[in-house]
């Protein structure tokens, strides 16, 4: 993490979870009606689970309470991350988009543990 910053929008870790939410969003909006409360349901709240944690965590008054926050982020993108496969495996989803969405994910975690990194030191 470069620098100081005022609030969790400052971070691009923030900034890409959000750009994440919108299209797990616009893509479960084309799965099956019947999964409304089941992977579609699943696969929105931990995706908002994400950010949401990144700025609970940034409010808090240690370095440890954020990484903390920062672990929990990290296990939603896991829990995304397999939520995808099988909306893969259930042809919900087509391979390529899961290979896109599965390098964004790579990308939130390699920030994640960044930051975790940083405020760790």
């Amino acid at each position: 993490m470069e620098g100081k910053y005022k609030t969790h929008r400052d971070l691009d870790l923030w900034k890409n979870s959000i750009q994440l939410v919108k299209y797990i969003y616009e893509i479960t909006s084309n799965f099956p009606n019947n999964e409304m409360y089941g992977l579609i349901s699943q696969l929105r709240r931990a995706v908002v689970s994400v950010p949401s944690n990144i700025a609970e965590g940034s409010a808090r008054h240690s370095k440890k309470e954020f990484v903390q926050f920062l672990c929990i982020a990290s296990g939603s993108l896991s829990e995304i991350e397999t939520q995808l496969i099988i909306s893969n495996e259930l042809n919900y989803l087509s391979t390529t988009e899961l290979e896109k969405l599965i390098n964004q994910l790579n990308e939130l975690r390699a920030q994640l543990y960044g930051l975790i990194k940083y405020l760790n030191q």
